[in-house]
């Protein structure tokens, strides 16, 4: 492999940016596709958007003939705003499923290790731990404590980054002040609409497990299948 391409790579990789390494089988010749290059005008380009969505590398045809795709992409991460009973139930369900999960809590009462065996719970202001721990496109967000002072500055900062998944916890009208709030700190339309509040899928779920499970199923279907969002 060329140095200057691995060295290429690892840098994709320590800062959380998807890259496919391009491998033409015929006679060893490799490039680098970055996610956030354009890309589009690539004669693989459909391919490369699908690796990009799936993680998978593997082998492709091309008119030189086959190429061998190593697809790079960065571990999903989820950041659950709030220690609540929904967060200890979602925890070890989004751990199972490989995502890398924080809890984050300034309320002590909640945030404490009895409650999150082993997670990793930080007892802190959102906007204190965001600082050393910045949020990017392969994190999901779910806001789940009814605090707008809690819940408010990571949501903010969620569709400012690009977070795959965003969503919050609340009636229509809860969230329907939330959006008002938003829009005066000038948050555009277009992101605000990105918020799925109330948070999870539609699956009449009613107790703090069963609300687990509608938003694990919701961020996992944004993360592997993010255009049915917009279809």
């Amino acid at each position: 492999m060329d140095f200057s391409l691995l060295c290429q790579l690892n840098a994709e990789r320590a800062a959380r940016r998807a890259a496919i390494l391009v491998t033409e089988m015929a006679d060893g010749r490799q490039r680098l596709v970055q996610k956030d290059t354009p890309y589009s005008d690539d004669p693989l380009a459909e391919e490369f958007s699908k690796r990009f969505r799936s993680g998978k590398s593997g082998i492709v045809e091309t008119d030189l003939g086959e190429a061998f795709l190593t697809v790079s992409v960065p571990a999903p991460r989820l950041v659950i705003i709030g220690a609540v009973h929904i967060s200890q139930a979602l925890v070890p369900m989004a751990e199972i499923a490989g995502f890398d999960v924080t809890v984050i809590d300034p309320r002590t009462a909640f945030a404490t290790e009895d409650r999150f065996p082993g997670s990793s719970l930080i007892a802190d202001w959102p906007e204190d731990v965001l600082k050393d721990r910045p949020l990017d496109p392969y994190t999901a967000v779910a806001a789940v404590t009814h605090d707008p002072k809690i819940d408010d500055f990571p949501l903010r900062e969620a569709l400012k980054t690009g977070c795959f998944y965003v969503g919050a916890l609340g009636s229509r009208k809860t969230h329907g002040k939330r959006l008002d709030r938003f829009r005066e700190a000038g948050i555009s339309k277009d992101l605000l609409n990105r918020i799925e509040a109330p948070i999870g899928l539609d699956i009449g779920s009613a107790s703090p497990e069963e609300i687990a499970v509608a938003v694990l199923g919701s961020i996992i279907k944004t993360l592997r299948k993010p255009l049915d969002k917009a279809a």
